[in-house]
């Protein structure tokens, strides 16, 4: 086993008129986690530590997201990232991605392929999907919720929707993951709103998967939105050589709910990427 350093390094890195918050942990080959949509990096607390037993991991806020401010003006999420790891002073990563981060991460890997060791993408989303009329009535029930009850009533019905998933009630959820995906995505809701446009991948990833060369692991619940399992098949049969894995009795935050088997998943993967190199 490598050397382990148990004290996490935190900072804030200026990022193409951004500052991104960060905190890295561990020695190692680089591996960063790229937090959902819902979130802030606050929901790899399961991972951080035991990932970094193994490598060098950094989590870090997306611009708008957590402690990283949303700047005026337009923005990429894949640019960013390169920033973040070219201001560490970091050139190949493994890169892990859920939600939105995922589909982050496969644009990132498309841009920046020389930067990419291995991609682990969960309940991914994909540049140049477009959603489902039965998404589009969901994400219609969430803005209906903003406007007649508050935060309070959005951040729950974003609940519902992602966290319980179609398949689940409420009270079939551990109630300690629902509560922090409330703080993470209450705080987002209370941030000022900025008129800060991003930026595509152009053309987008939808079409481009045949360009990933890198080994891929896809993860997703089987109790998550038919839009994201739609997704993670597209993934599965675009990507030359990709692995997938379904989770049973979960939804979208696979990582949150079932964190041991994750982690031992994710770190098995990587070890065989590590002993093929």
């Amino acid at each position: 086993m490598r050397a382990f350093s148990n004290e996490a390094t935190t900072g804030y890195a200026d990022v193409y008129g951004a500052r991104l918050y960060f905190e890295m942990m561990g020695m190692g080959h680089p591996l960063v986690l790229i937090h959902a949509g819902i979130a802030d990096s606050r929901m790899w607390d399961d991972q951080f530590t035991d990932f970094a037993e193994h490598y060098r991991v950094i989590r870090y806020d997306i611009r708008g997201f957590g402690k990283s401010a949303m700047p005026t003006g337009s923005s990429s999420t894949s640019r960013d990232l390169y920033g973040l790891l070219t201001a560490l002073g970091i050139a190949r990563a493994y890169v892990v991605g859920l939600s939105i981060g995922g589909g982050i991460a496969i644009d990132f890997t498309l841009r920046y392929p020389e930067m990419v060791s291995a991609l682990v993408l969960v309940a991914s989303g994909l540049g140049g999907t477009q959603p489902s009329a039965e998404m589009r009535r969901a994400d219609a029930t969430v803005d209906a919720a903003l406007e007649r009850g508050g935060i309070d009533a959005a951040v729950e019905a974003e609940n519902r929707l992602w966290v319980d998933g179609p398949k689940r009630t409420p009270d079939q959820v551990d109630p300690t993951v629902r509560a922090r995906v409330s703080e993470m995505n209450g705080a987002l809701y209370r941030l000022p709103e900025v008129d800060a446009p991003r930026e595509r991948l152009d053309p987008p990833a939808i079409g481009r998967l045949g360009e990933i060369h890198v080994p891929t692991l896809i993860l997703v619940g089987d109790g998550d939105v038919p839009d994201v399992i739609e997704t993670a098949n597209l993934l599965e049969q675009g990507i030359a050589g990709a692995r997938k894995v379904v989770f049973p009795g979960v939804a979208h935050m696979v990582n949150m709910e079932q964190p041991e088997a994750f982690n031992r998943i994710v770190l098995n993967f990587l070890r065989d990427v590590d002993s093929a190199s």
